[in-house]
């Protein structure tokens, strides 16, 4: 395996232009404030599990057109209130089973878990959470699902869903609202630049892995792997369709968002990934609007990243910053 972009030191200062639209901000704000009129209070369940130095609730909250979504809470024993942890799920993969991710509320955190609508069954051990929502003709995966217009695309409902997660957790008398962070690896490292840029103050950091749907244009022209593949297939079919799809693509970018991040964040890359180009990563890492941020390079790792370690460096980076 090889490097599969720029060398480190382009890398570091690797900044090009990002086609944004012009009505970026208003799209969400519209979209936010109607899922957000059709929201209803989260409900949390009691959960049959050996595990009885930690508390696992099972989570239902309101996401995008009011619509249950579920998710995992697990967190220490007591009242709190806890500095808490939202955590979002690589491409394809559900919640899983409830006891299966510890290692933030083994840690004096509150973690809570969302479930990825429509996914859940690519591996892991299963999702629970529907997507009712039809699309036009569409390749295999998720990428291209109503991928002609914004307003329909696949990941409009899971951006809002992870946004008003945020909303939830607020609401809950465990979370404490001044200390809440964001995280996630891949497709959940994208979620998480979104629902930080979305969500101003109310998030006060983020921490995305190996960070997928950033640059959108080059990843899919350069990207010699899966998913993004998905969308240069759905191109060859479909031949006079790129300027319509690239600007569907432009409101789901995770530099867009990346752009309206004023919180500490902490990214990794890997730079042997032939999933998410590191070109991709560093784009909108160095598009952050914040100054307090690090990214933790992996030289010989792929999509992988950093792993165990990685989650180590996450741990002591956000005690810093939460206490």
């Amino acid at each position: 395996m090889a490097q599969t972009d720029l060398p480190l030191e382009t890398l570091r200062t690797y900044r090009p232009d990002v086609a944004e639209p012009a009505d970026f901000d208003e799209f969400w704000a519209d979209t936010l404030a109607e899922a957000r009129s059709l929201a209803w209070a989260p409900e949390l369940a009691a959960v049959d599990t050996p595990i009885d130095a930690l508390v696992i609730e099972d989570l239902t909250f309101a996401g995008f057109g009011g619509e249950p979504i579920k998710g995992w809470v697990t967190r220490p024993q007591g009242e709190g209130p806890w500095p808490t942890v939202v955590e979002f799920i690589g491409y394809g993969g559900g919640r899983g089973l409830p006891g299966e991710r510890l290692l933030w509320a083994a840690s004096g955190y509150a973690h809570v878990l969302m479930d990825t609508r429509g996914q859940g069954s690519g591996w892991g051990s299963g999702g629970d959470t529907p997507d009712p929502h039809g699309s036009g003709p569409a390749g295999s995966g998720y990428m291209t699902r109503g991928i002609t217009a914004p307003e329909t695309y696949f990941y409009r409902r899971v951006f809002t869903d992870g946004a008003l997660l945020i909303d939830a957790v607020r609401a809950l008398d465990f979370a404490d609202p001044d200390r809440i962070a964001v995280t996630g690896g891949s497709q959940g490292g994208a979620i998480s630049i979104a629902v930080a840029g979305l969500s101003g103050a109310n998030v006060r950091a983020v921490m995305p892995d190996v960070p997928f749907l950033c640059h959108f244009r080059r990843s899919v022209e350069l990207t010699p792997q899966a998913p993004f593949t998905e969308v240069a297939t759905y191109l060859a079919v479909h031949r006079s369709a790129a300027e319509e799809v690239f600007r569907t693509l432009s409101y789901f970018d995770g530099v867009n968002f990346a752009r309206r991040i004023q919180v500490p964040a902490l990214f990794s890359v890997g730079l042997m990934d032939p999933i998410v180009l590191p070109s991709s990563v560093f784009t909108a890492y160095n598009h952050l609007a914040t100054s307090d941020r690090e990214i933790e390079v992996y030289a010989y790792n792929g999509h992988e990243g950093g792993g165990h370690a990685q989650w180590v460096r996450q741990a002591r980076w956000l005690e810093a910053r939460l206490g």
